[in-house]
Order: C-alpha cells, then structure tokens, then sequence
C-alpha cells in the first residue's frame, strides 16, 4: 500500500461537499473538525464560507498540498472529485458517500471504478459507505458521529460505522480511550490488514481492536498479523459466527469445515485473540493495555467474601492458570500476619471483617511469592473498608512487584471512584470474577502468541505437469474427480495402493491376478459419490469372485441411479486396517482464507464425530504436529493400550504435500483422503475424491 502518512496525523484536511446546511452530513463533519488542530478547507461550488473556513468552488482551486480529503457528496460526483483529488496529488481519501458496492450491481460498478481510480493515482483510500476516521492525539474527528474519543492507547476498526458511534459513547462513560478509529465502510481499497500493518508502526497505538463481518484476503491478514502481534495485541470480534452462511459443500471436509472455523483458524495461526462479543472486547482490550504478560502460569486469588473467591477458583479451573502453590515462607508470614479463621492457602482469604490494613498486608505477601505470576483482588463492601484506599494500596503494589493485577471490586456506586484509580493505573475492575479470570487469561493467550516461531512450508519434489494433465483430462468429463484423484495423489508424494480401472469382468480378473491377495472393488462414477451407501464398494474380494463382484456392484449403481455415467469399476489392493487406523485428511476452498485444510478420524463416522481440526494451508512441519495433538484421538495414532504407534513422521509429510497441493493448484475446490490409513509402516491414502472448478484450471 502507499504510504499513509498524513491519513491520522494530517495538517491540512479538505472536505469535499462540506457546508453550513443544518441536518446535513457535510455540516456535521465541518462541526466535528472544529477542534482539529490543523487547516480544514471545505470544497463547496455555492459557499465562499463554511462554520468560518473559507470554502473553494471546486478541486481543481486547491492550491496548498491536501493531506486528508474527506469526500461527502453523491455518488457519481463524488467518483469524479476523487479522480480530481488524486489529479491533485491527494493520496489520503475517506469516500463517506453510500450508493456503492451496498446498492446493488449499479452501485458495485461505480465502486469498482473508484477503486480503480484509487490504484491509479496510489490512493490510501478509505470506503465508500464510510463514517469516516478519527485520531485523538490531532484531535482530529472526520465522522460524522455525534462524540469525540477520549485519548488512549487502543486503536480501533470497524466495518459498522453504527457500532463505532455507540462504543465510542459507551467508552466516554468508561473512561476508556483511543488513538485512532476508522470506519471501513465497504473496503473498496483499504482492508483491515492494511490497517494493522499501519498500527504495527504507530507508537501511540498500544492495541488494536476490530469488528469486522468478514476478512477480504484471509492469506494476507494472516500474514500481517502474525508480524504485528509480536509486538501489538490485535483483538477482534467477528460476526456472522452461524452456520446458515456458509457455503454449500459436498464433501465430508466442507461438510465439517464451514466458513467459521475457518476463521477459527485463520484467527488463531494469526496469534490473534478472538473476542466472542463486544464485552469481551474490551475486557481484554483494557487488560491488554494497562497490564504486563505473565512470565509463569501461576494464578493468586485474595478475597474478603468466600462466595466471590469460590467463583473465581472455579473460573481459573476453566482457564489456562494453576491454582498458585505458595512457598513455605508465604504460607508462614500469612499466618503471622492473617488472624485466625483465615484462610491462607489459596485462594486467600483474609475474613469479611478485614481492614485496609489487612488487605493490604495479605496482597504485599502474596505478589511477593515467585509462584504467583498473576493475581485476583476481590471484595464486598464492608463498613470498615474503603475502597478508595484499596484500590490506592492495589495499584502501588501491582507496580512494586509488575504482576498482572485484576480486580473485582464489587459493589455499585460506591466502586466508581476506585474503580477509576485502578483503571489510571492499567488495572481493570469487573463486577464479576470470571471476567476477571478470561481477562488474565486473555494476558496468557497473547503472551504464549509472541512466543509462537513461524516456520516456512517445506517444498518438495512434486511433478505439477501430471495434476494438471489428470485435471484437464478428467474435468471434460465431470467436476468431480474420484479415481483420477488416486493419480494426483501419487503425482504429490501421497502413497496410494496399487490400483486400476477397468471395464469389463475378463479385464478385471486380469487385474486382481497381478495383486497379491483379495482385492477391494468400487464403482467408478462421477455422478456417486458416496459409493459405500449403495453398496458400491466391495472388500476383500478373491480372485474367484472378481467377476461377479464386477457384474453385481454395476446392477446396484444402475438400480440407484439409472442415468449416471459408469466409467468402469476400480480395482485395489487391500490394506492391512487391522494394524492402522482410518483417518481424514481433506481440503474446502473458502471464499476469504483459501485452502481450508482438515484433518481428524476418518472412516465412515467421520461426520458423526466430527474429532477434527482445521488450518489454513500452506502448513509447515510444525503446525501438521500441532494439528495432530489437537484431535481427541490423538492417543490412539501415539500407541493407547500398549499398542504400536503410527508413523507420525509419514503423517506429517502426508499433511504437508497435501498443503502444497492445494495450494499450487487453486481449482481445486474440495478434496477429500478418507480414509488415509495410519499405521506404524507408514500412511496409505485408501480412497480419494475432489471438486474442481474449470475455468481455474
């Protein structure tokens, strides 16, 4: 992307329809921009004066360079005033004006042609439908919101520019702050990976937040944001989390994989933290900010009420902390100091009848231990308590000892005033404990992220002439692929067993003559997929009952279906299930991320108990190791019960040419290997299936 100096911080700002008219959309931007610390030049052809600022007729009569033009006139002139801008040299446009890519194809073609206007002239270009940008340290307010942010270290993007005006309005009330805040709009140029990778070098910007409703280029975000969380948490929240929108697959891997996990793991291999709602969001947003990452695992609880500290024992047994161990030296020095009918093993609790000075001790000696790495303040209000006091005394010591502090000082309106002394001091306040918990765990969550070491895919001798060669060949019959997948496979490095295809009983009597042993036999369709359902597939065959095996899965296939194509009946040789174990490895293409890759138990119950798990391809070696340890069935693959382990070494490799494939070739669309047998000799891909889109061939 262009440079986008000036976009947040500029000196001269131009607003293209902007006016005096009350109840208008230009007059509330020129309102808002009051307070802007730069020049503000309103662009009106009927005004020689805006709010004070002296206006221009047109684009073209600009004559000091333009930093920011914020553009809020209809459609069709607002295309030709950013084709002026850019003519002017203006690289930074927020194009406010709906009646693009939202307003059907008429408006989707006059956005396509903004955006080639803004490719054209190396525009920064946010929108159309935008509610426009705002960045506290200019005071600067390009909205046409009814509030200004407070300043703060978060960062924020949205694609509704609703929810912008309602949590910037919230956030005033919560004494919570921003830097920037940008309103996507329809994202015609700028997305939200441009965006991170324009916070990931403002110092100001301590966290960035979104709320997005989808991810243009999955590929690239994840990409972006595995380099900007290194150093700046991202945190986000996505809508349309349901299955009702995703798309239609045929396939047991897109039947499985649906366009929510695929977020799931785009988000996740990004070190991203994934908020389930706007509560959340900024839960973690707060804590992110104002509190250090823990360096152990080790969580402290101090309380003065037992129901409140059972609560949080109870959340941090769900979450990614251990009950802190205290040291001996703790435990006595508690016990010295605490009286008795205290509880000094954790959670701690000092009694409901402590003081300021009570509590206060019991803190000190607990963020001492080196066991405890994060730490739980809660209280009920009592008479001889004064918040204010605790809260003063909490906020000193989390400082003293740079432990990750959360409280839940509970109560109403006496909390309001320490509650904003902690929050001055990075230190959140919920009234319930287990928002404290997910918050600090959120702490661990992105500490664990920044240790994350990003390996590059591993090449391998592949022949790519052969897949396409199969592609084209097997697509002028079918976009679905069955046996021809088999050579595809082999083309990548996959084994599979020895096969053919053949169309009549003598043929395949000569094949399974040349196999040792009995043989495995499947109807050879484009039009049946499921091949088991109807009795398609027949196992352990001898040589003896070729024929009739031949003649009899040719009836059933007929019976089922009368017009599908037979394009013969594969033959096989068996593989040994008694010592493996049928897995899935499959692939579904979706639409934001791409190649969506799934593995798990495989077999006939894949769909039944869905034990999967899913990555965005290309994978490396490391992440094919991971994505095995996730699934539930990952014992049985490392040797359960005394028996032998499967060749992980094999599996791994499996995954990752199967990675590569699906990347190299982006027509295919769905893929399925089920099952691939596992065993201690190696993996076999047994059965095989994809879905291709020819006009990408």
């Amino acid at each position: 992307m262009p440079d986008a100096i000036g976009l947040f911080d500029p000196d001269r700002v131009a607003v293209v329809g902007g006016t005096d008219s009350e109840g208008s959309i230009g007059r509330a931007i020129m309102e808002n921009l009051e307070s802007f610390d730069g020049t503000v030049l309103p662009v009106n052809p009927k005004k020689e004066e805006v709010l004070g600022h002296t206006a221009v007729s047109s684009v073209e009569e600009i004559q000091d360079p333009i930093d920011l033009a914020v553009v809020v006139v209809p459609p069709k002139i607002a295309i030709d005033a950013t084709r002026e801008l850019g003519a002017q040299g203006v690289t930074n446009v927020v194009v406010i004006t709906a009646g693009f890519g939202e307003a059907g194809s008429e408006g989707a073609t006059r956005e396509q042609e903004l955006s080639k206007i803004a490719d054209e002239y190396e525009m920064n270009l946010v929108g159309p439908n935008s509610l426009g940008v705002m960045s506290t340290p200019d005071n600067l307010n390009a909205t046409f919101g009814p509030s200004n942010a407070i300043p703060g270290g978060l960062s924020f993007m949205s694609q509704s520019g609703a929810f912008i005006t309602a949590v910037v309005d919230w956030a005033i009330d919560q004494g919570i702050g921003f830097n920037d805040i940008v309103s996507l709009g329809n994202k015609a140029v700028l997305d939200e990976s441009d965006f991170i990778e324009i916070w990931e070098s403002d110092p100001n910007t301590e966290v960035i937040l979104g709320y997005l409703e989808g991810i243009d280029d999955g590929r690239a975000f994840i990409d972006n944001a595995r380099s900007v969380t290194k150093e700046t948490p991202i945190i986000l929240v996505k809508s349309g989390r349901t299955e009702a929108g995703a798309q239609a697959a045929s396939s047991h891997t897109g039947t499985i994989a649906g366009s929510e996990r695929a977020y799931e793991a785009g988000l996740d291999q990004a070190g991203v933290l994934r908020a389930e709602n706007v509560q959340e969001l900024f839960d973690y947003a707060q804590i992110l900010e104002g509190q250090p990452v823990p360096d152990g695992d080790g969580i402290a609880v101090i309380s003065n009420a037992g129901g409140p500290g059972v609560m949080a024992t109870d959340a941090i047994g769900e979450s990614n902390y251990d009950m802190a161990s205290f040291q001996d030296e703790t435990l006595e020095t508690l016990q010295d100091t605490l009286p008795e009918g205290a509880n000094i093993y954790n959670p701690v609790d000092v009694i409901g009848d402590a003081d300021n000075e009570r509590f206060k001790a019991a803190i000190d000696i607990v963020l001492s231990d080196k066991n405890v790495q994060a730490a739980m303040v809660l209280a009920s209000p009592i008479a001889v308590l004064d918040y204010e006091t605790l809260a003063i005394d909490i906020s000193t010591l989390q400082e003293k000892y740079e432990t990750p502090v959360a409280t839940a000082l509970m109560g109403g309106e006496r909390i309001q005033n320490p509650a904003d002394t902690l929050r001055e001091h990075g230190i959140p306040n919920y009234f319930d404990p287990a928002r404290a918990v997910n918050s600090l765990d959120a702490l661990m969550t992105y500490r664990d992220n920044t240790q994350i070491e990003y390996e590059t895919p591993e090449p391998f001798d592949v022949d790519k002439e052969k897949v396409q060669e199969i592609l084209e060949t097997a697509t002028k019959r079918s976009n679905r692929l069955g046996v021809e997948a088999m050579g595809i496979l082999d083309a990548y490095g996959i084994e599979t067993p020895t096969s053919e295809i053949v169309d009549s009983p003598q043929d395949a009597r000569a094949v399974a003559a040349e196999i040792t042993g009995d043989v495995v036999m499947k109807i050879v369709s484009p039009d049946i997929l499921h091949k088991s359902d109807i009795g398609g597939v027949k196992v352990g065959v001898p040589e003896s009952g070729v024929k009739d095996a031949y003649e009899d899965l040719l009836t059933r296939a007929k019976n089922y279906q009368p017009d599908a194509r037979i394009l013969g009946v594969q033959l096989q040789e068996m593989v040994d299930l008694d010592t493996g174990i049928e897995t899935i490895l499959g692939m579904n293409r979706d639409p934001q991320f791409g190649p969506l890759l799934l593995f798990g138990l495989g077999g006939i119950f894949v769909e039944i108990l869905e034990d999967t798990t899913v990555r965005v391809a290309p994978i490396s070696e490391r992440e094919a190791k991971t994505m095995i340890g996730e699934i539930d069935s990952a014992p049985l693959l490392r040797g359960a019960r005394g028996n032998d382990p499967v060749d992980e070494t094999a599996l791994v490799e499996a995954m990752q040419r199967l990675s590569l494939l699906v990347t190299d070739f982006p027509a295919i669309l769905e893929l399925d290997i089920n099952p691939l047998v596992v065993s201690p000799d190696g993996v076999q891909a047994v059965d095989s299936r994809l879905t291709v889109d020819p006009d990408k061939l």
